[in-house]
């Protein structure tokens, strides 16, 4: 009996968490509103999801409990609606939707935004090595064709109008090849200021004590 209780339970938390739409009669006549809400609002979920369940539970002649719904959530949103929260959301790159009451929702937004500039100055340096290991490793390639054409080029078997055909791509591989390093030396001197620019705010954002 305890592992038919804890196997349901499961399954409703399942799709809580997930905010799945296709609820079963059962989850949808068992389900406890207000902590659902208060899930979401911890989440920082819009009532958005609610609504979602709503028609899922319609369809099974269920009707979800707005008001115990949004009790839970008010209660939730308390806890999502704080700086180290807001923080935390964006430096992962999380999206703020607007759910905080305005007495949270400035210390809120200033911590988010905070975090929101962590976030894009490390997608900077992220970014940079990324284009970085891209260039090398077009710059590996064209030095490996340029091998490749220097060696047909010097072959017993090459015909004239085949030797001008090979020059001519050595000279246009040259020319990449010049401009492959040039564009790499311009990423990783990007890649320093970004690193020294992220360095300098992360130790800044520190005295915050997010």
């Amino acid at each position: 009996m305890n592992r038919i209780l804890i196997n349901a339970g499961m399954v409703l938390a399942i799709a809580v968490l997930s905010g799945c739409a296709s609820m079963s009669s059962d989850e949808c006549v068992n389900s406890d509103w207000a902590a659902i809400g208060y899930e979401d609002g911890s989440r920082g979920y819009t009532t958005d999801k609610f609504g979602s369940r709503r028609k899922a539970c319609a369809k099974h002649g269920v009707t979800a409990d707005f008001k115990a719904y949004q009790e839970g959530r008010d209660e939730g949103l308390v806890e999502f609606c704080q700086p180290s929260r807001g923080y935390n959301l964006g430096a992962s790159g999380g999206t703020y939707y607007g759910v905080c009451d305005v007495a949270l929702e400035e210390e809120f937004l200033d911590a988010y935004r905070a975090g929101a500039q962590l976030h894009t100055l490390r997608s900077n340096v992220s970014n940079a090595n990324s284009r970085i290991y891209s260039k090398e490793a077009e710059l590996k390639r064209t030095r490996e064709k340029i091998r490749a054409k220097q060696a047909e080029l010097i072959s017993d078997d090459v015909t004239t109008q085949d030797r001008v055909m090979l020059l001519a791509d050595l000279g246009d591989l040259s020319e990449r090849t010049g401009e492959l390093e040039a564009e790499i030396e311009e990423l990783v001197a990007d890649k320093a200021r970004y690193e020294y620019e992220l360095r300098d705010y992360e130790q800044a954002v520190a005295a915050y004590d997010y």
